[in-house]
C-alpha cells in the first residue's frame, strides 16, 4: 500500500516513517511543512514531498496524489495558540480530508485523542481547543466516504513500546509510549476490524494485532 504520511517529522511520526521504512508491504511518502526536513528525510532514503496544512486543497491534494492510503499524524504542538491549532489541528485535517476525497485515495488513518468523542470529558479542560479540533475534525471524517480509522491514543510517552495495548470505545485515562501508537497505526491499515471504526488506546496486556482482531 502507497502511504502519505502527514506530520512525518512529528514525534508519533518518526516513530512511523522508521516503521514504514522497514516494511515489506507498504511504501513510503513523507509529508513535511519545510524544504529542509523534506531534505534530511530524502538523505535517509524516504520519499519526502513540502506541503502546508494551511494551503490549499489543491495544494494537498497535490501531495496526496498517487497515495493509497492517508496517515494523519500532524499537530500545530503544544506551543502554539488556538489559532494554529484551528488552523492546523481542525482545518489542516479536514482539507486533507478533501484532498483524499478529490484524489480517489480510499483509507485514511487519523491520530486524535482520548476523549476527543466525549465532549463532557473535557468540558473543563486546559486544552479545550485542541480536544474541540480533534472533535470536529474526526467528526468530519466520520461523515466522508473515506474508509477511516481513528485512533485516540491516551497520554503519550517517549519510553520504549511494549507492543501491548489495550484498545476500546470509552476508556477514560491512560498513557501509551509513541511508538506503540506508531505500531498499532501501521496494524491497522489492514486490519478489517478497524475500519469505519474509532477506538481509544492505551497500555495494556494484548498484544496490538490481536487487540485490534477484537475490536
Amino acid at each position: 500500500m502507497k502511504i502519505l504520511l502527514i506530520g512525518a517529522n512529528g514525534q508519533i511520526g518518526k516513530h512511523l516513517v522508521q516503521l514504514l521504512q522497514e516494511s515489506d508491504e507498504h511504501s513510503l511518502k513523507a509529508m513535511v511543512r519545510r524544504e529542509e526536513q523534506a531534505e534530511a528525510l530524502k538523505e535517509s532514503g524516504v520519499e519526502a514531498v513540502v506541503a502546508n496544512l494551511e494551503g490549499s486543497v489543491e495544494e494537498l491534494a497535490g501531495a496526496i496524489e498517487g497515495s493509497d492510503a492517508i496517515i494523519f499524524s500532524a499537530g500545530s504542538g503544544g506551543n502554539t495558540g488556538a489559532d494554529k491549532t484551528l488552523l492546523v489541528d481542525l482545518d489542516g485535517a479536514v482539507k486533507s480530508i478533501e484532498a483524499a476525497e478529490q484524489i480517489g485515495a480510499k483509507r485514511f488513518v487519523m491520530v486524535s485523542a482520548i476523549n476527543a468523542n466525549n465532549r463532557d470529558a473535557w468540558a473543563d479542560s486546559p486544552i479545550k481547543p485542541y480536544m474541540a479540533a480533534k472533535h470536529y475534525a474526526d467528526k468530519a471524517l466520520i461523515a466522508s466516504d473515506l474508509n477511516y480509522t481513528i485512533v485516540r491514543p491516551g497520554g503519550l510517552l517517549n519510553e520504549p513500546g511494549t507492543g501491548k495495548v489495550t484498545v476500546a470505545e470509552n476508556l477514560t485515562r491512560g498513557s501509551v509510549p509513541r511508538e506503540d501508537v506508531a505500531r498499532t497505526i501501521i496494524a491497522s491499515l489492514n486490519e478489517e476490524k478497524t475500519y469505519r471504526q474509532s477506538f481509544d488506546l492505551i497500555s495494556g496486556d494484548i498484544l496490538i494485532a490481536d487487540a485490534l482482531k477484537n475490536l
